[in-house]
Formats: C-alpha cells, sequence, structure tokens
C-alpha cells in the first residue's frame, strides 16, 4: 500500500509542478537568464544521472563494463555516429567486457 501512496503522491506533485510552471508570467520566461538556464538545466541534470548510473553503487564508487561502454558510446558520439550505432557500440562493449571479466 505505500508504494501506491508514494506513486500518487508524486503524480500529484508532479501535475502541481507542470501547473505551477504554466503559472509564470510569459515576461519572465523571456529573460536571457532564465531562457539560458532552461537550455542548460536539461544537459547537467542528465549528464549527473548518466554519471551516477555508471559510476555509483549504492555509496561506493565503482568502475566496471558500464565505464567502458559509456567510453565506446562517448567515442562513438566524437566520431558523430548515428544515434542508433552510439547505443549499439555502447551495448557491444559493455556486453563484450562483461563476457570477458566474467
Amino acid at each position: 500500500m505505500n508504494v501506491w501512496i508514494a506513486i500518487g503522491l508524486t503524480a500529484v506533485g508532479c501535475y502541481l509542478a507542470k501547473y505551477g510552471g504554466l503559472l509564470v508570467p510569459a515576461g519572465v520566461l523571456e529573460r536571457p537568464l532564465v531562457r539560458r538556464m532552461a537550455t542548460l538545466l536539461p544537459v547537467a541534470l542528465l549528464a549527473a544521472l548518466t554519471a551516477q548510473q555508471t559510476f555509483g553503487d549504492g555509496q561506493h564508487l565503482v568502475l566496471d563494463a558500464r565505464a567502458a561502454g559509456l567510453a565506446a558510446a562517448a567515442i562513438a558520439l566524437i566520431l558523430r555516429a548515428p544515434f542508433l550505432v552510439v547505443v549499439g557500440a555502447a551495448v557491444v562493449v559493455t556486453a563484450g567486457v562483461r563476457a570477458l571479466a566474467g
């Protein structure tokens, strides 16, 4: 039952956050600082999430097959590969490292 309460509260919180964004005056949203923050904040949050999921394990820092997959994806991005190639390279390298490491 606690899980459903948490899901319900999260849904209500998301709805209220979305509704709060609609109440912000248009003049505030057109300020250069706000526009720049709105552009950069999602990138920073995604980078932080990726780093935490790749290198974190609870309270410990780990370096395993996920890091190799992330490195392969980064190299593919530097080489301007299409998105599916980037994901495929990360999957293949991660799986290969895990298979070799046992």
